[in-house]
């Protein structure tokens, strides 16, 4: 399996990044079942910070990584285990055959790229990443001073508008007169 692959396997949960029974079963082309019967007949090889089993909120976040929401289509009915790096190291001992341990060794490797990758990322992705958030600074500042320059222009404007109709109403109350009805009817003197 490619580096790649198996990097999108492996996920952050409890500040740990782990890969999940599931996804370690589909590794070494077990079921998972046989992965969960070895390690449950070798517990004293797994302790906690080798492995451990997924709450209910822990396994609601991780299925909103992967946009999976039907437990029955996962095939999941019980809160799957997730095991650490050094968990992953020890499972090569209790599935000891020539394809584990090559498969083992894929998995370290990826475990390593990603600690890497995330301790020392690469300076052209940084830079680049700064450059993209000035940018969007600078954009968001020149669209807030367009936005004032536009509610000052709005606001003279509404002033304007106001004054304009308050001299129409007194023009209008001057020029008020007694007017002649309109129609036929002649009005009464």
């Amino acid at each position: 399996m490619e580096l790649a692959a198996i990097q999108g396997k492996i996920y952050e949960i409890r500040g740990c990044r782990v890969m999940l029974d599931r996804d370690l079963a589909e590794i070494y082309q077990v079921e998972t079942r046989v992965l969960n019967q070895a390690v449950k007949r070798n517990m004293e090889r797994f302790p906690e910070d080798f492995m451990f089993q997924l709450t209910d909120e822990e396994l609601q976040d991780w299925r909103s990584q992967i946009v999976m929401s039907n437990s029955i289509k996962m095939g999941i009915r019980r809160n799957p285990y997730a095991f650490t790096e050094l968990g992953v190291a020890m499972l090569s001992s209790v599935l000891n055959s020539r394809t584990s341990i090559q498969i083992n060794i894929g998995i370290m490797r990826a475990f390593v790229a990603v600690r890497q990758l995330l301790a020392n990322p690469p300076g052209d992705w940084v830079s680049e990443l700064q450059d993209e958030v000035k940018e969007l600074k600078e954009y968001i500042e020149d669209v807030f001073a367009d936005y004032n320059d536009m509610n000052e222009d709005t606001r003279l404007q509404l002033d304007l508008i106001n004054e304009t109709l308050a001299e129409l109403q007194t023009k209008n109350r001057h020029m008020n007169k007694t007017r002649n009805p309109v129609g036929y009817v002649k009005a009464e003197e």
